[in-house]
């Protein structure tokens, strides 16, 4: 009895050990997925492997773990968790299991876990490192665009020039306006909005985008503006309303 108690513990330990390799080759796999999709994203491999791995691991790791881990070499698995850290996507926080060591403590990372908030982080990245840069340049180009169709007023190459620049910089600072939108907002707030949108069927969302189109566009922005200032009572005032009246104008 008493050996086949010990094979039955054996066969346990066993058991748990399978469990953690499968467990930790699905981490390895995700971890590479989320690296190959890093340059989709303009970051680099590495960087989006290694924020992958903290991201299904989800503890809290030292550069070595990490390091052995993904088959890193010391330099690129510390250059790779500081752009990760510069991302806001991991904070250095103690390591939990330093009890009866000496020495110093090494650096301990741990995964921003909120979904909302990682993505509310890489948005203000983006917007730093892309648009804000890029937005003094455009109005330079147009600065200098103006300059020249002021003085050249029949050349009809520098007038395309110049609209197609007005178009492109009023899109970017569009983009800029969403981007800081979504950086400052709070992440619960960010959450529930894409909650409700996906409440809503693709013909339902296609007919809303038509119907703001057909919209003028002065009138909807001074709607929504006043919309935005009511009381929370209020608005579901209103929104009851518009419900009924769409209930009625089908």
């Amino acid at each position: 009895m008493a050996v086949n108690a010990a094979r039955s513990g054996s066969s346990l330990v066993a058991d748990a050990a399978d469990a953690g390799d499968r467990a930790e080759q699905i981490r390895l796999s995700f971890a590479d997925a989320w690296g190959d999709m890093g340059t989709a994203w303009g970051v680099q491999p590495s960087v989006a492997r290694v924020h992958g791995y903290l991201l299904a691991h989800g503890g809290v790791l030292t550069e070595r773990e990490v390091r052995e881990a993904l088959g890193m070499s010391h330099r690129a698995a510390s250059l790779a968790l500081a752009e990760t850290e510069a991302w806001g996507l991991v904070e250095r926080v103690p390591q939990l299991d330093r009890a009866g060591r000496r020495g110093p403590s090494p650096t301990a990372y741990a995964v921003v876990r909120d979904h909302w908030r990682w993505f509310q982080r890489i948005a203000e990245q983006r917007k730093q490192r892309e648009a804000d840069p890029l937005l003094p340049r455009l109005e330079a180009c147009l600065a200098r665009a103006d300059d020249a169709a002021a003085s050249a007023p029949d050349d009809a190459d520098l007038s395309r020039l110049r609209e197609w620049l007005i178009e492109l910089l009023g899109f970017v600072r569009l983009f800029d306006r969403a981007l800081g939108l979504v950086a400052r907002a709070e992440t619960e707030e960010i959450a529930r909005g894409f909650t409700v949108l996906a409440r809503l069927s693709d013909e339902s969302l296609d007919r809303l985008l038509r119907l703001f189109g057909s919209l003028p566009e002065e009138e909807l922005a001074t709607t929504i503006d006043a919309v935005s200032r009511v009381s929370p009572g209020v608005a579901r005032r209103i929104l009851s309303t518009a419900g009924q009246l769409a209930r009625l104008g089908r």
